[in-house]
């Protein structure tokens, strides 16, 4: 599936991905992650019917989620050593870069940054990076550089920073 000249979904590491069809500058816009925003039970209800959509909403604020079902949200991977960061915007997220990303590279975000510490949700990490940290898990769990770091980065929504 190709997502204008700039991106396509494909087969990647852990199954379909986001990959970049031409080279993106660091702190360049990646794409607009379009979807429903939601609340709270509605998400619940996801995960009663199809695990997998809950999992695809992203935390928008404190009390809503962005589903992206049908959008190119819907395969947006996480990596313990991310190339982009989510900003969220008027009923809408985007993806920026944090460093250059290569033709045919994945797009990877880092889940835990849209994680407070006010979430249960969990994953057993598969990223396959040298610093994997095994587990996903909220924002406040991070290690103390790595926070420092997303934190100089604004790699971490305030209302998430606000849970912590």
């Amino acid at each position: 599936m190709r997502y204008g000249r700039s991106l396509t979904v494909r087969q990647v590491r852990n199954g379909l991905g986001i990959v970049a069809q031409r080279p993106i500058a660091k702190g360049g816009v990646i794409c607009r992650i379009r979807g429903r925003v939601v609340n709270a039970a509605t998400v619940w209800g996801y995960w009663k019917r199809d695990r997998r959509r809950g999992e695809n909403c992203f935390r928008f604020d404190a009390d809503h989620y962005l589903d992206p079902e049908g959008e190119i949200g819907a395969w947006a991977n996480h990596s313990c050593a991310p190339n982009a960061r989510i900003v969220r915007g008027p009923r809408a997220l985007w993806l920026y870069a944090l460093r250059p990303i290569r033709r045919g590279e994945e797009v990877t975000h880092d889940y835990s940054t849209l994680l407070g510490a006010d979430d249960v949700w969990t994953l057993r990490c598969n990223c396959g990076e040298r610093k994997c940290r095994g587990v996903v898990a909220h924002a406040g769990r991070l290690h103390a550089t790595v926070l420092r770091d997303y934190r100089r980065l604004e790699a971490i929504p305030d209302f998430i920073l606000d849970t912590l």
